[in-house]
């Protein structure tokens, strides 16, 4: 019986390896589950813009407004805006970062000519440095144009620009509603400046009732900088794509030691815990980051602690 066992594992053993099986190739897929194709990418792209329309006037009529989009535009002296079909086959009119990030043009007008829009990307820089030259404590709340006021989120936004604004802080926002339209009011509730950075977009976005100080901005990168350079801190309420591109320009230039300082507080731990167990166990697992880099992030539910962290820093800054 044991003979028969060793000759059994013997003759497995000089058996020849099962030949492989063929991998199938699988197709590139969107994180929605779809096939990827030029055809997907375009219909994703225009529904991307619907929704994010969609969801600034939810948040325009939720504070019991009528969207600015909705409403008949009212005559200008001397001011024409002309739309620019051109270089797009599907609905919505082109902003100037669109045209900014084309293709070099064989058009004629100089005016539609990449060395003319630098004059005006450097005439937006001179505007937005003119406007807030005199800021010497800032800080960017972002957060969802569609949070309503009845939401928590709202609530706390409120408070701890309140806080803030008490303290001493301008607040800045995008200007729009939702989150941002609930800091700017806690800015003016706290006797504070209420900044609003307003973008152009496909469609009229407008500025919320709270915005004190409101600058106009054509191209998204001279926003950004604005936000950064007057700010001393950021911090990041529940949002989407655009309030997660804001949290993480701000803890890259942190990490590469272009500002210091600085927290980055996401308030709202349980919107932001798959996000964060994301980083720890797949970003910080495979060593893209640093285990320190995690610290630059800060937690939290309490309007009191996000405030104090601003004001320690503010603190310490002063000191250093």
């Amino acid at each position: 019986m044991a003979a028969k066992r060793s000759r059994s594992r013997n003759s497995n053993t000089q058996s020849e390896p099962a030949p492989e099986r063929s991998r199938k190739k699988r197709p590139a897929r969107t994180a929605g589950g779809k096939r990827g194709s030029p055809q997907v990418l375009a219909n994703a792209s225009i529904t991307a813009q619907e929704g994010y329309r969609e969801r600034t006037e939810a948040g325009h009529r939720a504070a019991g407004r009528t969207p600015p989009s909705e409403l008949s535009p009212s005559r200008t002296a001397g001011e024409t805006r002309v739309v620019d079909e051109a270089i797009r086959s599907y609905i919505g009119p082109v902003t100037e970062d669109e045209k900014l990030l084309q293709a070099g043009s064989s058009r004629d007008d100089f005016t539609r000519t990449d060395p003319w829009r630098v004059m005006r990307i450097t005439g937006e820089f001179i505007e937005g440095f003119d406007t807030l030259h005199d800021l010497q404590r800032g800080v960017s709340i972002f957060g969802s144009a569609r949070t309503d006021p009845a939401d928590p989120q709202y609530a706390a936004a409120e408070e701890v620009a309140r806080l803030l604004a008490e303290a001493g802080f301008a607040i800045i926002t995008g200007a729009g509603p939702g989150i941002m339209e609930a800091a700017n009011k806690g800015a003016r509730a706290g006797g504070g400046r209420s900044i609003g950075c307003n973008i152009e977009l496909p469609f009229e976005q407008g500025a919320n009732p709270y915005v004190d100080t409101l600058v106009n901005f054509r191209y998204f990168f001279v926003r950004k900088t604005m936000f950064i350079k007057y700010s001393n801190a950021f911090i990041i309420f529940p949002g989407g794509f655009g309030t997660l591109d804001e949290a993480f320009e701000a803890l890259t230039l942190i990490q590469t030691g272009k500002i210091y300082q600085f927290p980055v507080i996401m308030f709202g731990r349980h919107y932001w815990a798959g996000l964060i167990r994301w980083l720890q166990s797949r970003v910080l697992g495979e060593s893209k980051i640093s285990a320190g880099d995690l610290d630059l992030i800060l937690l939290t539910d309490d309007p009191h602690e996000a405030a104090h962290a601003v004001i320690e820093a503010w603190e310490a800054q002063r000191k250093g």
